[in-house]
């Protein structure tokens, strides 16, 4: 009853939320199936790709004048269109240019939305209950996910229906948030931390946010690619997309509550040794079965190694500055993101398809070896302050979410009965 009754405000939000996930998380996939259908090269797909994130980034910044020049429910409906618009067009034009500014402009607007949903999801509870509101919008998030993938399976990436799809759930996701009686809730001010500062007080998770991003904006950006040049059809690149994101689900808990109670940068550095060797065995793999078994891993491995970066951050910042330098450490991960696939599409393209899981070991080893250095040089790392939280790149009114155990609780304004 208890959780009924913290689901009930936000039951239309959640449902909204989910249907829009279910929709970016099926485009991010179908679109590097389809340009590397229609010829794209390799490298520019990267770029496609990296073009994405770098609206995200952009979209974090502005997402929020928009939201208080226009309010919560106009700017959903106004980002929601273009998304939906955007995921159209790239049928009406089949010109890697183009898809470079349809997905930037997909990223701005996907990003707002996100915004759009997490401070109403904030606005929502009180600072007591949004730590099980936070863990439900993670398991939505990571579960429409590893949904969005499986529906790559209802028809072909070189025709129309999947991207009506697509269209189709981000329309959809209009219709409980533009229905809801619940007042729209005020986007406060957000001050973001000093990045110098941050890097001279806390390199460790500053250079693992950054790096971790170079790995996953790889993986979410050219992982299909390299699948389906293996030889998998749409059913075999769902299935190891959604392996991964599963994975990158089962593990975050374990992980994070062992992070919890051991030195934290001693387990992350056991974490990025073993997702890169991982990463190097794919390459090895005979077998269909054997890749999905190590994709399930390295995802459950990698998908935690930016929310350790944050636990890390948050054992060695004062409590009144954990909300700025989260933020910052998400922008830095977003950038890592951005730059990923170009790098990566990049490498695929002069070395070959395998230079892609190369590339992600590399790039794992390279932080591995700099954790060691902080581990056996540095003695001022704090270990223990934190509790782990399970993260995926969101927006920044999450961290609200994931760090209301250092805010003061304040009850929310509910709308009249």
């Amino acid at each position: 009853m208890r959780a009924l009754s913290v689901l009930a405000p936000i039951r239309s939000i959640l449902i909204s939320v989910a249907l829009l996930l279910l929709g970016n998380g099926l485009i991010n996939t179908l679109l590097a199936l389809r340009g590397t259908a229609e010829g794209i090269s390799t490298p520019f797909l990267g770029l496609i790709m990296s073009s994405y994130f770098a609206g995200f980034i952009c979209g974090s910044w502005a997402g929020r004048h928009l939201i208080r020049r226009m309010r919560h429910i106009r700017t959903f409906a106004f980002c929601a269109a273009i998304c939906a618009s955007a995921a159209l067009l790239h049928l009406v034009f089949i010109d890697p240019w183009v898809w470079v500014l349809l997905r930037f402009v997909y990223g701005l607007a996907y990003i707002t939305l996100i915004t759009v949903i997490e401070s109403w999801l904030n606005s929502q509870s009180a600072a007591s209950e949004r730590g099980r509101i936070f863990a439900i919008y993670m398991a939505i998030n990571l579960g429409a996910l590893a949904l969005a993938q499986q529906i790559l399976r209802i028809g072909s990436t070189e025709g129309a229906v999947l991207f009506v799809v697509v269209t189709v759930l981000i329309c959809w996701a209009l219709l409980p948030i533009t229905l809801t009686s619940k007042p729209e809730p005020v986007v406060p001010e957000r001050a973001w931390a000093n990045l110098r500062e941050l890097a001279r007080h806390t390199p460790l998770p500053i250079v693992t946010a950054l790096l971790s991003g170079l790995a996953m904006g790889a993986f979410w950006g050219m992982a299909p690619v390299y699948v389906v040049k293996l030889g998998f059809d749409n059913a075999g690149v769902a299935m190891v997309m959604s392996l991964t994101i599963i994975g990158g689900a089962v593990f975050q808990i374990p992980v994070g509550r062992f992070s919890d109670r051991h030195d934290r940068a001693r387990v992350l550095n056991w974490i990025l040794v073993l997702a890169a060797v991982s990463a190097a065995a794919m390459p090895f793999a005979s077998y269909p079965p054997a890749l999905m078994a190590l994709f399930f891993v390295w995802g459950g491995l990698a998908f935690t190694l930016y929310p350790l970066a944050v636990a890390q951050l948050v054992d060695q910042l004062p409590p009144e500055e954990i909300i700025s330098g989260s933020a910052a450490m998400l922008m830095l991960h977003g950038a890592g993101c951005a730059i990923a696939p170009v790098l990566a599409g990049t490498l695929m393209g002069v070395l070959g398809n395998h230079a892609l899981p190369g590339y992600i070991a590399l790039t794992l080893v390279g932080l591995a070896g700099y954790t060691l250095y902080r581990r056996r040089h540095v003695s001022d790392l704090t270990t223990g302050a934190a509790h782990f939280e399970p993260l995926m790149q969101a927006g920044p009114e999450s961290l609200d979410m994931a760090f209301s155990e250092f805010e003061p609780e304040e009850e929310p304004a509910r709308a009249p009965a």
